[in-house]
């Protein structure tokens, strides 16, 4: 089992001030395609999370997630308590996870997520809208996510049918983000359409590996330009390691989302959600009153 896991998962139950016995509110993500790696010991990894009895487990980019799926409902406490997301990036996966799988919440991830995708993935509200008319009506939530960084986006969702939104790069300019204050500012000043995806960053830290179609999503930098004009690997490598040594934002990866170009300052993460939620519900009362 990864050692950082199995240490900060008690320390922040002891942050926390919760025992045991009581489920922590955190939600660990795990990617498929590293626990179904030859000689990954991937139930540890899974116990780690169990054993200390988060509240979710996120599973994503994996070509059998059904396995780890059914070893997590064997393996909790009370079956049923942990809450299991699986994220898709087509309609096609859909159906396979909730008839098969039976997850509790389904992940609709676009293509203008920041971080990996599926660099075939609809828009998000066309993914959206195809996924919830391939579903049971008595299906699992479905939540978006990819490009969502405000309120009026996430109300337009709700409108759309999900039931929630999930957001990533917003949360980066967050002080509680591991995002270096360099990283951050290079968000803020980011324009519209400054995020690409490229599997640059992947040759450049040499974490590749991921199945196929998969991509990630950044701000262009210097690596990305070598990398599409063919740079040889070794180098871009080279630099890249220096470039973290250094903080070299020009080098290293900031991963971010398509709507990069919304943000405009740093916000501490609770400040974050009461912003999202009193604009999203100004946004729905308005579409209300346009109705009566």
């Amino acid at each position: 089992m990864p050692k950082y896991q199995a240490s900060w998962l008690p320390a922040f139950r002891k942050e926390a001030a919760s025992d045991s016995l009581h489920m922590l509110p955190i939600g660990i993500g795990y990617l498929g395609w590293r626990l179904e790696k030859p000689g990954v010991a991937a139930h540890d990894l899974l116990s780690v999370a169990l054993d200390n009895n988060v509240r979710a487990v996120w599973l994503s980019f994996g070509t059998q997630l059904y396995p780890w799926i059914d070893f997590i409902r064997k393996y909790e406490r009370k079956p049923g308590t942990t809450k299991i997301l699986v994220q898709v990036n087509s309609v096609k996966e859909a159906p396979v996870a909730v008839q098969d799988w039976k997850p509790d919440i389904v992940i609709a991830q676009g293509i203008e997520a920041g971080g990996h995708g599926s660099g075939s993935a609809p828009p998000l509200f066309t993914l959206l809208s195809e996924i919830l008319a391939a579903l049971p009506k008595d299906g699992p939530p479905v939540l978006g996510a990819g490009g969502i960084v405000n309120g009026s986006q996430l109300a337009s969702l709700l409108v759309l049918g999900a039931s929630g939104a999930v957001l990533g790069t917003r949360f980066l300019l967050s002080p509680e983000s591991l995002y270096s204050e360099s990283q951050r500012q290079a968000l803020i000043s980011a324009p519209a359409g400054s995020s690409v995806r490229t599997m640059a960053f992947d040759h450049a830290r040499n974490t590749l590996g991921w199945p196929k179609g998969i991509d990630g999503r950044g701000l262009r930098n210097s690596t990305v330009d070598e990398f599409e004009k063919g740079a040889n690997v070794e180098d871009l490598q080279r630099k890249y390691a220096e470039g973290v040594k250094t903080g070299d934002i020009d080098r290293i990866v900031t991963w971010a989302g398509a709507s990069v170009g919304l943000l405009n300052r740093i916000q501490p993460a609770k400040e974050i959600v009461q912003e999202i939620h009193k604009e999203c519900v100004v946004r729905l009362q308005a579409v209300n009153s346009v109705l009566e």
